[in-house]
């Protein structure tokens, strides 16, 4: 599990001579075993606000402390240890490689970890049979359904184990019925695992599974509910 601090949080793109603010002096605090859905229109700064979470991206200004570790000021290379090691990242259109089964596309986090291959092969086939994919396994994602290509998905976030798990639209291109087991099973992981986990959605239905619900217009948090535990 892992606790989230962000302070002052602020992220300018620069366009042409123009700067684009994303993100505004935002400040954010997320229990450790939290499930939180960020929400808000297009061009809201979620995502920009997720990779910031996720270390993919640097603020301009601020801090972002995870579990203590201001991850803003680590170094590149510091920075991509640490992501692979704590973080989880679930994308909306799943992000498999084409050329490789699903156990290999599990796999692929794994090889930047200094683990036995009897010790891979355990966590792959734990992560697929904790998703229900244990019998595909060895299909390609075109042999596969958008539900099941999404758990193989989920499946590669969390084979490293990490505390972090943070999903940008993890149904928005699903239908209802797959959405539902995707968002079951989240709220599983969350809940047996004690994961932290951070959900970008436009979906109600989705939120819902959700902890806490944090909206955001403009850049900035224009809403956070106070946080309720599912059963």
């Amino acid at each position: 599990m892992a606790s989230i601090e962000c302070r002052q949080i602020c992220r300018d793109y620069q366009r042409g001579p123009d700067i684009i603010r994303t993100l505004l002096d935002v400040d954010l605090d997320i229990a450790a075993g939290s499930f939180v859905a960020l929400m808000g229109p297009s061009g809201s700064g979620k995502t920009t606000l997720l990779n910031l979470i996720a270390g993919i991206d640097r603020p301009t200004s601020g801090s972002i402390r995870v579990d203590g570790i201001d991850i803003a000021r680590l170094s590149r290379g510091a920075l991509a240890a640490w992501r692979s090691q704590f973080v989880g990242y679930i994308f909306q259109l799943y992000n498999l490689v084409p050329v490789l089964t699903a156990y290999e596309n599990v796999e692929l986090p794994l090889l930047l970890h200094s683990i036995s291959s009897r010790e891979r092969h355990a966590r792959v086939s734990e992560a697929l049979d904790l998703v229900g994919l244990t019998d595909r396994h060895s299909h390609a994602p075109r042999q596969l359904s958008g539900g099941q290509e999404q758990r193989v998905a989920i499946a590669r976030a969390i084979v490293t184990r990490p505390s972090v798990l943070l999903a940008d639209e993890p149904t928005g291109d699903l239908d209802r019925a797959n959405a539902a087991q995707v968002m079951g099973l989240m709220a599983r992981l969350n809940r047996e695992r004690g994961q932290t986990i951070v959900m970008v959605t436009h979906d109600p239905a989705t939120a819902a599974h959700a902890h806490r619900t944090v909206r955001l217009e403009k850049g900035q948090i224009v809403d956070a509910t106070q946080e309720t535990m599912h059963s």
